[in-house]
């Protein structure tokens, strides 16, 4: 239980099928400094609104200390990966590691069968077992950041409200008289207050270097404060000297302290290759045609997959895209089934050797 809307009916949903409930949250936040970025979920505040809801329920209650993992998992690597020119999905690991990693060992040792969250995810049987597929709500889906979790956790897990909209959550909570019926959502990362730059600018140096033009046999045409600092495909903000010209931020090269810059075409990407694979079913038995995704709110796309030796995977796109990022999850689905993913390691732009036709996914 986070102390939002999701977690809460969750809890109730449970309930009212029979099972019985145990709520849990964990901490985040630190003593020795203000909570100020935990502000939007895993608050202080926010235990106060899951106790009240769990209180209501009449559910025994425990509020877990996972500050020193989630020191380790989530913000430790968060700067460098920047530093690095690296986009990284954090909540990716917390998920993997912490919230269905040792919050479900703590869900053993309390004698509990199974672990419920409130994420947008829908438990399917299927005919060799579990699955996870997408949330029914198109604008909440979570499994793109569930595509690491052990495979053999999965039997473990129940998502109540994974067939349920946002509006439908609400209606219900509300019915049910909870505190968190109407509470906000919570959006970005749960240790950041802003946003992502300005932790970055807080929790960094800036380190000036060149902005070089891809498009034009890489001259300096800029300076930058620091390649922590900008994303794949930006456009705005990058200073240019030579204004009037268009460019997107291609490539983001930590070790040579340069921001590469291009044309939009030069920021379409053909291919991929991803590593720290993880699949959510036998290999033997993914299929060589899948959606992939690349980044959250973006929508799948048809590709080619090809495993590569080492825990990695090679995807070729049906069709060029756009602003694909060092860091970022590629994560396959056969349909709404979510397969697994990994950490892109790689791209290559557009070449016509990568035109080769393919059968279209349906």
């Amino acid at each position: 239980m986070s102390g939002g809307v999701d977690s809460s009916l969750a809890a109730a949903i449970l309930q009212e099928q029979g099972f019985a409930v145990t709520g849990a949250m964990l901490r985040f936040w630190p003593d020795d400094r203000p909570c100020g970025a935990f502000d939007r979920c895993c608050s202080p505040d926010a235990a106060y609104d899951a106790r009240q809801v769990a209180d209501a329920l009449k559910l025994p209650f425990y509020l877990l200390d996972a500050r020193e993992q989630f020191n380790e998992v989530v913000i430790d690597p968060f700067v460098p990966s920047y530093l690095r020119g690296e986009t990284p999905n954090p909540c990716v690991w917390c998920n993997r590691q912490i919230k269905f990693g040792s919050l479900l060992k703590k869900a053993e040792m309390l004698s509990c069968s199974y672990l419920a969250t409130g994420h947008y995810v829908r438990r399917v049987e299927g005919p060799h077992g579990v699955e996870l597929h997408r949330g029914d709500d198109d604008e909440k889906d979570q499994t793109y950041f569930l595509w690491a979790l052990p495979r053999q956790v999965l039997p473990r897990l129940l998502f109540p409200i994974g067939e349920l909209t946002k509006a439908q959550v609400r209606d219900w909570a509300a019915k049910r008289g909870f505190v968190t019926a109407q509470k906000p959502s919570s959006h970005g990362l749960c240790f950041i207050a802003t946003t992502v730059k300005d932790y970055l600018h807080q929790n960094s140096e800036a380190r000036p270097g060149p902005v070089l033009d891809a498009a034009d046999g890489y001259r300096e045409i800029g300076r930058h404060q620091g390649v922590q600092f900008y994303t794949i495909g930006q456009r705005k903000g990058l200073g240019l000297y030579k204004s009037h010209l268009e460019r997107y931020v291609i490539d983001l090269r930590g070790k040579e302290n340069a921001v590469v810059v291009g044309t939009r075409e030069q920021c379409q990407w053909s291919s991929l290759v991803a590593e720290r694979s993880n699949f959510l079913l036998e290999e033997a038995g993914l299929p060589s045609r899948v959606w992939a995704q690349v980044r959250y709110r973006q929508r799948p796309v048809a590709a080619s997959l090809e495993l590569l030796p080492g825990d990695r995977f090679a995807l070729r796109f049906d069709e060029p895209l756009f602003a694909v990022t060092i860091g970022q999850s590629a994560v396959l689905y056969q349909g709404s089934r979510l397969l697994g993913g990994g950490v892109i390691s790689e791209r290559q732009r557009v070449e016509a050797a990568m035109t080769a036709k393919v059968t279209p996914l349906q």
